[in-house]
């Protein structure tokens, strides 16, 4: 069957296998084949997105594309869920449901962005671990790649982030949104952010520090300021900082305790709406609370933003860098 490729010719020809890190050919939109011989892996093209995996590495696998099922997040068109009278009343019911998330980030990513320009002369080649259904601004100003391990309607490609399929110093900029606390193992994904960014590449993160588990089985690691600091320690920090503060975690904990009476799907899905009422004011203190010290002890999340060097931060220097209020 012919697909139409999402993924633009100029990243498309570039793709190499995520195993022995050969080239890839395109086998006539059906599949992208290895040119390696001893290899020989070839990764199929679902719904125009090449499935780019190396299944050894990962918690994925490729024939779970191939059959169209969920992995993650349900990234399907709202169409697509909204099949019987249920779905759509949950639906509607959801939208009017409070969102207990909400970011107090002095400095997003389209910031970030705007700097990267700024600092390389050509249309900087971004890539953007983890895209979801969060559309990035500024894309039409540099050569934007949305990736993910979910098929849904920004994917572009499907890989895992322990084996990124391009080569070494290609790319000027990676961005990951929520993303390593979702990863086996980030220190092993924030290398290959190292190997594939050229040598003056940047990187842009959030992470989670202060929250429950969300994305289920997909969800393994923490980290507080300075931990998520360390997992970059191969960066130089342009800029780092709060990204939802306690308020939020607050809300999470107020929705988590009282769902957490039943057990039963149903009722703990009803609980966690209601309690949702009840929690979501509590995000309007975050915009004071993002900017204090003591946040850097105990905020819901962390970002940072930082530049591809050769010097690896000591953790003697690391502990240099606390901002937070914890004797």
């Amino acid at each position: 069957m012919m697909n139409n490729l999402k993924l633009q010719n100029s990243f498309a020809h570039d793709l190499v296998c995520p195993v022995c890190k050969h080239q890839l050919i395109n086998q006539s939109n059906v599949s992208y084949d290895c040119r390696n011989q001893e290899c020989s892996k070839k990764f199929p093209i679902v719904d125009g997105c090449p499935v780019v995996i190396n299944e050894t590495n990962s918690v994925f696998n490729i024939d779970d594309y191939i059959a169209r099922k969920i992995t993650t997040m349900d990234l399907r068109d709202v169409s697509e869920k909204k099949k019987t009278s249920y779905d759509k009343g949950k639906y509607w019911f959801s939208r009017l449901t409070p969102s207990i998330s909400r970011s107090v980030n002095d400095f997003p990513p389209n910031l970030a962005l705007e700097e990267i320009i700024a600092d390389i002369d050509c249309p900087p080649k971004v890539l953007v671990i983890g895209s979801g259904d969060a559309e990035i601004e500024l894309q039409g100003k540099c050569e934007l790649i949305y990736s993910d391990v979910a098929i849904g309607h920004l994917t572009q490609l499907v890989c895992d982030a322990h084996d990124i399929p391009f080569p070494e110093n290609y790319f000027d900029a990676i961005i990951a949104i929520a993303v390593f606390e979702h990863v086996a193992d980030p220190y092993r994904c924030v290398d290959e952010v190292y190997r594939v960014l050229k040598k003056r590449g940047f990187v842009y993160s959030i992470t989670p520090f202060m929250q429950q588990v969300h994305m289920g089985r997909y969800d393994f690691t923490r980290f507080t300021y300075l931990g998520h600091r360390r997992l970059f320690r191969r960066f130089t920090e342009v800029r780092s900082g709060v990204s939802n503060a306690q308020g939020m975690v607050l809300a999470w904990s107020i929705e988590r305790f009282v769902s957490g009476f039943s057990g039963n799907s149903s009722i703990h899905s009803m609980l966690r709406t209601v309690a949702r009422f009840f929690a979501f004011p509590f995000l309007f203190f975050d915009h004071i609370l993002a900017h204090k010290a003591p946040s850097f002890d105990s905020a819901s999340g962390y970002y940072f933003f930082g530049k591809k060097s050769d010097h690896v931060l000591s953790d003697r220097d690391l502990i240099n860098g606390y901002r937070g209020m914890i004797l």
